[in-house]
């Protein structure tokens, strides 16, 4: 199982990532893997830290191309460099706020396994498509147009944000979640021909709801926000799962 932390546009003080790194035994006791994407300015300085750690770091987010004139953006072979282990691709604020389309996180994706990097695929509806009974289609539409055919199963990982319980302090239903982690099994099964692809749930994970929402059905783990700021919340999360294996 495992539990991602995902910064944002936010840093969590050193004495935080001290107690997390202190920490992160117990979960790897438990079998739960423990992730830490920061900022893109601190992801080195992290990796120092946590080297030899059982805390491994990743990104938020890698352009589609090695190298070139790409102003502002960095490649996933820059952030294995770095010391990141793992990216996230396609968060619900990079496709609306950047308009990332499902061809550019396919991109991004195969970018980033070149690189060696465990690569995080973001997918979910909003609240609109939701009430309008499209919930599915849209997640659906998402999971064929961001893997492509030749994305190794091995090194992936999708991950399910409902974007209207990410902030808002709303989660979905454990049916709900249930529901659409089925929904993606399956998907997963019929377009990589692979059933061992985690799954995790993000959408204001914290420690009140982690046991009830780690216990559900072909949920692999958490994308956690800004639960993951906090050492104690982010490892209450990490030991909630009910036995560190799915």
């Amino acid at each position: 199982m495992l539990i991602a932390g995902n910064w944002k546009m936010n840093a969590a003080s050193m004495e935080e990532f001290g107690k997390m790194l202190a920490r992160a035994p117990e979960a790897a006791a438990k079998g739960v893997d423990l992730l830490v994407c920061p900022p893109f300015v601190l992801l080195h300085r992290l990796a120092e830290q946590a080297q030899g750690s059982v805390l491994e770091i990743g990104a938020q987010d890698s352009h589609y191309e090695d190298e070139g004139a790409f102003t502002g953006n960095v490649s996933p072979r820059m952030l294995a460099d770095s010391g990141a282990t793992a990216v996230i691709l396609g968060h619900s604020e990079r496709r609306s706020d950047h308009r990332e389309s499902d061809e550019l996180v396919a991109k991004k994706a195969l970018a980033a396994q070149r690189a060696g990097l465990r690569t995080i695929v973001c997918v979910g509806e909003s609240e609109e498509e939701r009430d309008a009974g499209e919930a599915e289609a849209v997640v659906t539409r998402q999971l064929i147009g961001s893997l492509p055919d030749t994305l190794d199963p091995a090194g992936l990982i999708v991950a399910y944000e409902p974007v209207w319980a990410i902030g808002t302090g709303r989660t979905a239903s454990t049916d709900d979640i249930g529901s659409m982690h089925g929904l993606i099994r399956s998907g997963l099964a019929r377009r990589l021909s692979s059933r061992a692809v985690p799954i995790l749930y993000g959408g204001s994970v914290k420690p009140a709801n982690a046991s009830q929402i780690l216990s559900v059905d072909n949920v692999g783990g958490a994308l956690v926000g800004g639960a993951s700021l906090k050492a104690d919340d982010f490892l209450a999360i990490a030991l909630a799962a009910p036995d560190g294996r799915r």
